[in-house]
C-alpha cells in the first residue's frame, strides 16, 4: 500500500511527451484505467499498435530490482503459454526507466514500462458460470506452478516478510482495528484473527511453498468470447503483490474475489476448487484451513481499504470495491460456519469432476 502522495497523477499530456520520448512512438489514444497504488494508461500508436503504460508509484519505485522480478515473471508465464504482459524496450534499449518528473506533488521518482495491450473484459464483467470458474482455479494454480519453477538471481526479494497483503501477516490487521470502531464487523473480524492464529498458524509447516501472484483478483483476470458463447480467459495482470507464499493462499484469495462478483457466493468454491484441484490436488492440512483463509482474505480487503481511503479519500470508489462487496459475504460465512461451508465447496467440487 503506497505512502501518502506516492501515487501517480501524469496528465494526459505528459502521457504523450513520456512515450514519445522513452519508446518513439505516437499516441494516437490515450485513456486511464483504474489503479491501486499505481498510474496505467490505454495507448494507441499513430504508428500501429496497442500498449499499457504502466506508472509505478514513488514508493515502489525505489525498488527496480523488484520490479525487475515482476517483469521477468511475466514473461516466463508468456513463454509458457499462459495470458500475460510482456514488457517493450525503450529506445535506449531496457524494459523499464526512472522518470524523475512533478506531476502535482513536487518532483519525484517513478518507474516507467510500456507493456503489451491484452485485450478483453475484466471477468467482474461477464457471468460468472460454473466452466468459467473451474477455469479460473485451474488458471491460477497452473500460473503458481510455471512461477514457482522460474530462475532469477533476485527472487529472494519475494520474502515480503512485513507486506501487508500476504496472508502470513493476518495478525498484522490488528494494529489497524481502530478503523472498524462501532462497526458490528469489528468483532467478526477480530474472531476471524483469532481463528487464523489458532488453526492456521500452527499448520503452515504443512503448506506447499511457492511464488503467489497475490492477487488474483476479479479486476485482474480478462476474459474474451469463446466459440461456445462463453468466456475464457485472455489476461493476467498486475504482478505487484508477487510474494513468497503457499499454494493454498493464491486459492483462497482467487475464491473470495470470484465470491464478491456472484450472486450466490458460496456457490463459488466448488467450481473454483475442481478447477485448482484438476492441476494440484489439496493436501488435508491446506483444504482443513481453506475456510479460515478465504475469511481471513476477507477481512484484508477491508480493514486494509478502508485504511487506504483514509490516506487516499479521492480513490475511494476504486479502493472500496472488493470491500464494500465483502461485508455481507465475510458475515454470511461467518454465520454459516466451517463445517457448512467447507461441505458445500467440497461436495461441489466434486460433483463438477465428476461430470467432466
Amino acid at each position: 500500500m503506497a505512502a501518502l502522495h506516492s501515487k501517480p497523477n501524469f496528465s494526459n499530456a505528459q502521457v504523450v511527451e513520456m512515450v514519445a520520448r522513452l519508446f518513439s512512438l505516437t499516441p494516437s489514444e490515450i485513456r486511464p484505467f483504474p489503479s491501486y497504488d499505481d498510474q496505467n494508461f490505454y495507448v494507441s500508436c499513430m504508428e500501429g499498435g496497442e500498449y499499457v503504460l504502466k506508472i509505478m508509484n514513488s514508493e515502489d519505485s525505489e525498488n527496480p530490482s523488484m520490479i525487475e522480478v515482476q517483469t521477468f515473471a511475466m514473461s516466463v508465464l508468456h513463454r509458457n503459454g499462459l495470458p500475460a504482459q510482456t514488457a517493450l524496450p525503450n529506445a535506449a534499449g531496457q524494459l523499464m526507466s526512472l522518470e524523475e518528473m512533478d506531476c502535482g506533488h513536487g518532483v519525484q521518482k517513478y518507474m516507467v514500462r510500456l507493456l503489451t495491450y491484452l485485450p478483453g473484459t475484466t471477468i467482474s464483467k461477464v457471468p460468472l458460470t460454473p466452466q468459467l470458474l473451474y477455469e479460473t482455479g485451474k488458471m491460477a494454480a497452473t500460473m503458481d506452478q510455471i512461477l514457482q519453477k522460474m530462475v532469477h538471481p533476485n527472487l529472494g526479494l519475494l520474502d515480503r516478510e512485513k507486506f501487508v497483503w500476504s496472508l502470513s501477516n493476518v495478525p498484522q490487521l490488528e494494529a489497524n482495528l481502530n478503523i472498524l470502531e462501532g462497526d458490528p464487523l469489528e468483532e467478526i473480524v477480530k474472531s476471524v484473527i483469532h481463528q487464523y492464529k489458532t488453526s492456521v498458524m500452527p499448520k503452515r509447516s504443512n503448506f506447499r511453498k511457492c511464488i503467489n501472484h497475490g492477487d488474483f483478483n476479479d479486476l485482474n483476470v480478462l476474459v474474451q468470447l469463446d466459440e461456445s458463447g462463453g468466456h475464457r480467459i485472455s489476461g493476467i495482470l498486475d504482478f505487484g503483490d508477487m510474494n513468497n507464499g503457499y499454494y493454498i493462499y493464491e486459492l483462497a484469495i482467487a475464491i473470495m474475489y470470484m465470491m464478491t462478483e456472484h450472486p450466490e457466493p458460496v456457490e463459488v468454491g466448488g467450481p473454483v476448487l475442481a478447477g485448482w484441484e484438476s492441476v494440484l490436488p489439496l493436501n488435508e492440512t491446506e483444504k482443513d484451513c481453506l475456510y479460515a483463509l478465504v475469511l481471513s482474505r476477507f477481512c484484508q480487503s477491508m480493514v486494509i481499504a478502508r485504511h487506504a481511503v483514509k490516506k487516499h479519500p479521492e480513490n475511494e470508489e476504486y479502493l472500496m470495491i472488493s470491500s464494500r462487496r465483502g461485508v455481507h459475504i465475510l458475515r454470511q460465512l461467518w454465520e454459516l460456519g466451517k463445517e457448512q461451508v467447507e461441505k458445500a465447496w467440497f461436495q461441489s467440487a466434486t460433483q463438477f469432476s465428476d461430470r467432466l
